[in-house]
């Protein structure tokens, strides 16, 4: 991965002239366009100078007017994907290749990375440091679990509470081991000699109705919106009401931790949040059981009753998911609830284990609402109360309904001829993971209005290391969008080598880095797999040290490559 592996030498080309479709509106005004908006603009100009200086220490001439525009990009992949790139970022920054990135993306585990590296003002010039301090974190004690109560407690405040606020409390920071309640809009300003950072999702409701231009949403410091389609808005009003292109209604704007549960709730399933919501509801009983401690206003029959009302609903979901025998809890329900339910709930709920299991299902998630309203209206009109269990009956209920990434849409209402109608007439919008679609945030970069010369893609994915290149082929080639051919063989797929190039005339050149290849695994690739699976707990502080070293070797290697196949691939480019 030198700069001759670039295959710059003889591509360099004046970029075409920026244009712009319109100035930058005002922050709570939407803009519809394919520009870059102007604080964009301005980031990229001044990083040109970077890139330049970076372009002559490695031998390679050229005016500010020629600089390429080289993306980096990281896929999801958990802590995998956190670690994996941070590995590979200090060992181009050793090689003195990182000042050439003009943009850096991630989806999922990717953005882990990113939102810990972009708290720190200009932190490619001190990358070193920054890691040190950002694995002293990842190896330390962790959040308390009062403070997830606090950070979950604070969403819960919000118009649309939802499963990415649960999942960003109480998972997310556990990963992450902090709770950054940092905006995403006060990194502007502070990263001029970094990198400039996107972060990727997705439109689920787009994806499902298999709307593929509408599916791409990036989030930058600056802006927010659709890649493709061309719809943003300022990101410091992301989550407001809007209506017909104007704000009506200011929300908390979105924090960094926010936003990392937002990018990675790909490996979130019903079974991992159904413990998560057990861990809550028996450490809020405990903390509350305590008389020692003030922390709740319900009697203690009343706080023994929602505790077992809540633990038993929960775990007999949680058992009926696993295919268990569900009959005691069954009994234990009915017995809580004999009194509050009326006689044909009474019934449903007794009736429960002897139906068919698509019957059942369907008709415990409805009795699980059912008992969620019930509490929650009993809490609020009977009691009064208004605290921490009413935040859990929300979660239950969320879980119930799966409901992910819910925030207002600022496109609603509006008349926009470009934008989907599916898109403007739904006043909330469901963002998740981008990992669930295409596990790599290649369409940011190919927006065309950026003028992305080479992608340099670190694949980090627990499967098949060559699916995120793939899918992009195949999506450009249905949206009419310049990519190169993409084959793999067989073989590759089996024992992936440490680098591949795909290029082709009039679309950006990628270079392609599987994490995991018979290079630096030695030809034991399925071993490290195994090892740093993305469902699994925190990392050790060994898995930790081992994988960053894994990930630096990688660069490594690309960078010291001693077969021909770079060459050879090199002297392609630059015909």
């Amino acid at each position: 991965l030198s700069m001759k592996s670039f295959g710059l030498e003889c591509r360099l080309q004046p970029l075409p002239a920026r244009m712009s479709k319109g100035n930058q509106s005002e922050s709570s005004v939407v803009r519809i366009g394919h520009s870059l908006n102007e604080a964009e603009k301005g980031h990229v100009s001044s990083r040109r100078e970077s890139v330049l200086q970076c372009l002559l220490q490695h031998n390679i001439h050229c005016s500010p007017e020629e600089v390429p525009n080289i993306a980096l990009l990281g896929s999801g992949g958990g802590e995998r994907a956190l670690l994996g790139l941070m590995g590979s970022l200090v060992q181009l920054f050793k090689e003195g290749l990182l000042d050439c990135m003009m943009y850096l993306c991630g989806v999922s585990g990717s953005t882990w990375c990113m939102a810990s590296l972009y708290k720190e003002p200009d932190w490619s010039c001190r990358l070193e440091e920054v890691k040190d301090d950002i694995i002293q974190r990842l190896t330390g004690d962790g959040v308390s679990f009062t403070d997830k109560l606090s950070i979950l407690e604070k969403y819960y405040q919000k118009d649309n509470f939802s499963l990415t606020d649960i999942w960003a409390a109480l998972v997310i920071s556990e990963v992450v081991k902090e709770i950054d309640e940092n905006p995403l809009s006060h990194q502007r300003s502070k990263h001029s000699k970094d990198p400039y950072p996107i972060y990727t999702v997705i439109d689920k409701q787009s994806n499902r109705e298999k709307m593929k231009a509408d599916v791409f949403f990036e989030i930058t410091a600056h802006e927010v919106g659709y890649s493709i389609t061309g719809a943003f808005v300022d990101s410091s009003c992301f989550g407001c009401q809007f209506d017909e292109g104007v704000k009506k209604k200011n929300q908390p704007e979105m924090e960094m931790l926010y936003l990392q549960g937002l990018c990675g709730s790909v490996f979130a399933d019903l079974e991992k949040t159904m413990e998560e919501l057990l861990i809550l509801i028996k450490k809020l009983f405990w903390r509350e059981s305590d008389v020692t401690c003030n922390h709740t206003s319900l009697s203690p029959p009343h706080l023994n009753e929602v505790y077992r009302v809540t633990l038993t609903l929960v775990e007999l979901n949680l058992l009926f998911f696993r295919e268990e025998d569900t009959s005691s809890h069954i009994e234990i329900l009915n017995d809580l609830l004999r009194g509050k339910l009326n006689k044909e709930k009474y019934e449903t709920v007794i009736t429960l284990q002897m139906m068919p299991e698509g019957i059942a299902r369907k008709k415990i998630q409805e009795q699980t609402l059912y008992v969620c309203q019930l509490y929650s209206d009993w809490l609020q009109k009977q009691l009064n109360y208004n605290g921490l269990w009413m935040v859990v009956i929300k979660c239950i209920e969320l879980a119930t309904r799966w409901i992910w990434g819910t925030t207002y849409n600022f496109l609603y209402n509006m008349t926009a001829p470009e934008v989907s109608p599916c898109i403007l007439k739904k006043e909330t919008r469901h963002y998740e993971d981008a990992g669930i679609f295409i596990n790599s945030p290649y369409f940011s970069v190919l927006r065309k209005e950026r003028h992305i010369d080479l992608i340099i893609s670190l694949d980090f994915s627990d499967d098949d290391p060559f699916k995120t290149v793939v899918q992009t082929a195949e999506t450009c080639k249905e949206l009419h969008i310049p990519f190169p051919k993409v084959h793999i063989s067989e073989q590759d797929k089996q024992t992936p080598k440490d680098f591949y190039v795909f290029e082709s005339h009039h679309a950006p050149t990628v270079i392609h880095i599987p994490l995991f290849n018979i290079i630096n695994c030695e030809g034991e690739v399925r071993k490290w797999k195994r090892r740093y699976r993305t469902f699994q707990q925190p990392y050790s502080c060994e898995m930790i040290h081992d994988l960053l070293e894994k990930a630096e070797k990688t660069i490594l290697k690309s960078h010291h490559h001693e077969n021909g196949s770079l060459d050879q691939a090199v002297l392609t480019l630059d015909q």
